[in-house]
């Protein structure tokens, strides 16, 4: 039996032993809009609850228009030209639009990239900034949340007095879905506040994980920064494992995410009738899992539904290494296991930038063997994130078919976190 999973930018391709029974588990496909471009402009000229965007903006508005970075599938190529028509169309003039990369704690974006995002034309006509989150200089505060975190975001954005928020939705680990205010918190934010919304305790919480949106602290703080910041257009699309447009959804911030949040959770989350003792999943491919940091989201759908003591093999390419910036690799360095990572994290007062993420690969390799096939990574970079370096998927199945027996259940997640799985079973883990 051979399976392909989203690998890079070509697939990876694997075969399974004869008269091993393994379950595949995918979302509902949903074909491509025949015209995707035409799609996004419907949604524009008919959105939900708001006004079209044409007549929503005025002539004398500046506006700001946050689109994601490279490391997210979003067709911004198709999204932002059909904003743009339609603000040329009410009458807006290119030099007061400005187009905002809510990268928000990533690396800054190449101009090579850039341009590969949203072509030649728009980065050489428009004015770009992108969000250096360790600015301090670039942020302005807008206001304090329940819990007490200030939001400060990009002035330049904030400056703008028309803003528009675009983006793609799917399921995510721990802030419910992407998409919606995300591009505002932790888009456009600073680092303390992003800090703050990823704490230990948020993390910690059951209730930040996948497709939960209710009583979710991460996403709730996301939904006040909106509300301090008050943006006024939304465009978030759907994709499908081809990341081709299947369905746009513009308007209202709210309204139009909650449609779209609905839209995508009933094609994604996929029950099992029990957990395995062997997981394959891939990072949904690039540019998901260019680095290794981005690829834990695979290890998290995949920990959903691995029975405690067994094990995950992750394929994600990780192109762009652990990667060199951020903090997440020099955290898993300095410490000598899961539960070390977990108390140095967990401790009173404790802040930096990634920890969010090293938290959660420790909470999965503390209940299951990970093993991480990346053609980006050494052997020695893998073992030093405290997982197991894989040479060959085929080769590491057979060693766990050894281990685990030949009754062994095996999963395979070929789309990665575009896929919910879940099991309602005794042993459900909720978050690895």
């Amino acid at each position: 039996m051979r399976v392909k999973l989203a690998y890079g930018k070509t697939g990876l391709e694997v075969d399974f032993p004869d008269g091993v029974p393994v379950t595949i588990v995918e979302p509902q496909f949903v074909p491509a809009s025949p015209d995707p471009a035409g799609a996004i402009t419907e949604s524009l000229r008919a959105p939900i609850g708001s006004l079209p965007l044409r007549e929503s903006v005025r002539p004398k508005d500046t506006v700001g228009i946050v689109f994601n970075d490279i490391t997210r599938p979003t067709p911004n190529h198709q999204i932002i030209p059909a904003i743009l028509t339609e603000l040329a169309a009410a009458g807006v003039p290119k030099n007061k639009i400005t187009l905002f990369n809510s990268t928000g704690t990533h690396r800054l974006n190449t101009q090579q990239e850039l341009v590969g995002m949203l072509g030649k034309e728009i980065v050489a006509s428009y004015r770009i900034v992108q969000n250096d989150a360790r600015a301090r200089d670039e942020h302005v505060s807008v206001g304090v949340t329940r819990s007490g975190n200030t939001v400060k975001i990009q002035r330049d954005f904030l400056a703008c007095s028309f803003k528009i928020l675009t983006g793609f939705i799917e399921p995510h680990f721990f802030a419910g879905f992407s998409g919606g205010g995300k591009a505002v918190m932790p888009g456009m934010a600073h680092m303390d506040t992003v800090m703050r919304n990823h704490n230990a305790r948020n993390i910690d919480n059951p209730n930040a994980q996948w497709a939960v949106l209710g009583g979710n602290p991460i996403r709730s703080e996301v939904e006040e920064a909106v509300v301090l910041v008050k943006p006024d257009f939304l465009v978030n699309v759907a994709l499908n494992r081809d990341k081709e447009v299947t369905r746009s959804f513009a308007g209202d911030v709210g309204k139009a995410y909650t449609a779209g949040t609905q839209f995508v959770k009933a094609t994604a989350m996929m029950k099992v009738d029990s957990l395995f003792e062997i997981v394959l999943t891939s990072n949904s491919g690039y540019p998901q899992d260019l680095n290794l940091y981005q690829s834990v989201k695979g290890m998290s759908a995949a920990a959903r539904i691995t029975r405690r003591g067994g094990s995950i093999l992750v394929a994600a390419e990780c192109s762009d290494g652990i990667p060199d910036h951020g903090s997440f690799g020099r955290l898993l360095r300095e410490s000598r296991d899961a539960d070390e990572l977990l108390t140095r994290i967990r401790a009173k007062g404790f802040m930096m930038d990634d920890q969010w993420q090293a938290q959660i690969l420790a909470l999965i390799v503390k209940n299951t063997d990970v093993f991480v096939y990346a053609d980006g990574l050494t052997a020695a970079q893998v073992t030093q994130a405290m997982l197991r370096p894989c040479a060959s998927i085929e080769e590491q199945l057979r060693l766990l078919l050894q281990k685990y027996g030949p009754t062994a259940k095996i999963c395979v997640l070929p789309e990665g976190p575009q896929t919910v799985p879940y099991f309602e079973g005794v042993g459900a883990r909720v978050n690895a």
